[in-house]
């Protein structure tokens, strides 16, 4: 224990509304999101943490931080370097938070300031701990750190809104990384990355832990991930700590039923034959077969599809400058086509316009250049209520549900809603056909899920509510961005399977937008790669990972982690 860098004892932590459960006896009860959970790190060491959502893991991350609520009732002990964390002053806190320990959050967009450039960021950060540092020696320390997570320096003036979310969590890391910690927890640090710049950044880490002896906490629900880049895992299940032991030892011989799940779910997905699977279960209707003939007429084209962004510059800088302004070809003459019944993979890196694309198919955002033909006709130019009209045809599953439903509204009120926006029902036939998709989507019994809030599911079940919403318009064309990126193994594997399910019995056609390579092989038909703005390359799935024709499809698939390598 004396060689451990950070160590957790005991640790048991209740949020208030989890602490006032009574017993039927009449006794009161405390329901603990952390219970009794005791583990150590040692310098230089990686520990992936793994469990579904709401087992506990993040609340384990910031309790080493010291970043639980005031009212959080807390037992045990967290040591770092033999200091107890909970008995810091507010003073030697302020120092520890950043310099001893520091955090990388899931969603970088909550923790930037929207009025604050990257580069104000960062010197805000050095400044608040080396305060006699000059500004050009602040500038260029920040300046090596974001280009060391691939972030140019040209990008030091930008906003946090004019970045991709990929983009946002790299600064996230850059900002943990300036002050040289000793420790890194990192919750669910590359969710919104795609797989080569997951991986560049995770082998950075795993240098530095080597480099600095620093140790690194990866908190993920991707068991691929860890088992990639960490010594030692760690699997936790409602609250509580199941398995603890090397990385190679929990891959080869699982002990808890929850981790072996968790893998079982991974290897389903990453199965070399995904048809062979189904077959087993019965269920090769759900994907489109080789042989079956495809239709001959697509059911969206699009013809040299564009869509840029210009960055103006300010007054003075327009005063002192004749360059002209940037432009930033987010989407750069894309065309293709998706047929009816087809599940259409789209791959790439984050901030190479795969989420700008599928905001211009919708008209969300409007197209620079090109055209978007849909059922036949060429919506590119319509106007606005007959574009509203063609969405009741074309819905979207987006990335995180919590942030694209209405926490004032309950469940049965944003299902409902599409139906009376386009006039489709009645608030009565609307209840009643909310309550049917809802047992569709296995949130059953309906009853139980109408009415309420987003805030009282779990992940997957706000997920669900986001599908069933899409779905209650009956559409043609449903284009999924990351749509199960943010859930743990074995609920993705779920909603996947729900996924195809609805595909058949609802005809639906599939954009999926995903990094995950090993999902996308799972799951789509085809699978077209894009980088910088453009399709660089498009064909089968199977054809596609056999044989790789673009070195920037080349790079993804060698990236691209596994739990066990040929």
């Amino acid at each position: 224990m004396s060689d451990a860098l950070f160590c957790i004892e005991n640790l048991r932590v209740a949020y208030p509304f989890q602490r006032a459960g009574v017993l039927a006896d009449g006794s009161r009860h405390t329901s603990w999101a952390v219970d009794g959970v005791s583990l150590t790190l040692k310098a230089g060491e990686r520990l992936g943490l793994v469990g579904e959502s709401g087992c506990g893991k993040s609340t384990l991350g910031r309790a080493a931080m010291r970043l639980l609520p005031a009212a959080a009732q807390v037992e045990g002990r967290v040591m770092f370097c033999g200091q107890s964390v909970f008995d810091l002053s507010p003073k030697s806190l302020r120092q520890f938070r950043g310099e001893a320990i520091a955090i990388v959050f899931q969603d970088p967009m909550t923790r930037l300031d929207p009025v604050m450039t990257i580069g104000a960021h960062c010197l805000e950060t050095l400044w608040a701990h080396e305060p006699t540092l000059s500004p050009a020696e602040a500038k260029a320390r920040a300046i090596a750190t974001l280009e060391a997570v691939k972030i140019p320096a040209s990008r030091w003036s930008q906003y946090p809104h004019e970045f991709s979310g990929g983009m946002r969590q790299r600064v996230a890391i850059a900002l943990a990384l300036l002050l040289n910690p000793k420790l890194i927890v990192a919750d669910e640090p590359t969710t919104s990355l795609d797989v080569t710049i997951a991986a560049q950044i995770l082998r950075e880490l795993t240098r530095l832990c080597q480099d600095r002896d620093m140790g690194l906490l990866l908190i993920s629900h991707d068991l691929t991930l860890v088992g990639e880049y960490c010594d030692r895992i760690a699997v936790m299940y409602d609250s509580k700590l199941v398995e603890l032991g090397n990385t190679q030892a929990v891959l080869r011989n699982p002990q808890h039923d929850y981790t072996r799940s968790l893998l079982r779910a991974a290897l389903h997905v990453q199965a070399e034959q995904p048809l062979e699977v189904l077959q087993a279960v019965g269920q090769t209707d759900l994907l489109l077969a080789p042989s079956e003939p495809r239709p001959s007429t697509p059911l969206l084209k699009l013809d040299n599809l564009q869509k840029h962004y210009t960055l103006e510059q300010n007054l003075i800088a327009r005063l002192l400058s004749r360059q002209p302004s940037s432009v930033i070809k987010a989407v750069d003459g894309v065309s293709l086509d998706l047929y009816p019944g087809e599940i259409l993979g789209l791959v790439g890196e984050s901030g190479c316009g795969k989420s700008t694309l599928s905001r211009t198919i919708l008209r969300l955002i409007q197209p620079t250049g090109g055209r978007i033909e849909f059922l036949g006709q060429d919506i590119t130019e319509l106007p606005p209520e007959a574009m509203r009209q063609q969405r009741r045809q074309m819905q979207m599953i987006f990335q995180d549900p919590h942030a694209c439903l209405n926490p004032l509204m309950t469940v049965g009120q944003s299902i409902a809603d599409p139906l009376l926006i386009h006039g489709l029902a009645s608030p009565g036939a609307a209840k009643a056909r909310v309550e049917a998709m809802l047992e569709r989507v296995g949130l059953t019994p309906a009853e139980n899920y109408y009415h309420c809030y987003p805030g009282d599911l779990s992940g997957g079940q706000q997920q669900r509510v986001a599908i069933a919403r899409a779905l209650i318009t009956r559409p043609k064309l449903l284009i999924c961005d990351e749509p199960v990126s943010m859930l743990d193994a074995s609920v993705q594997a779920q909603v996947l399977e729900l996924m195809l399910e609805l595909k058949r019995e609802f005809d639906l056609t599939y954009l999926f937008i995903t990094h995950d390579l090993w999902l996308a092989r799972f799951l789509c038909d085809r699978i077209a790669v894009m980088s910088a703005g453009k399709i660089v390359e498009l064909g089968p799935t199977a054809q596609l990972f056999a044989h790789p024709q673009h070195p920037y499809t080349q790079t993804l698939l060698q990236s691209a982690p596994l739990l066990t390598r040929p």
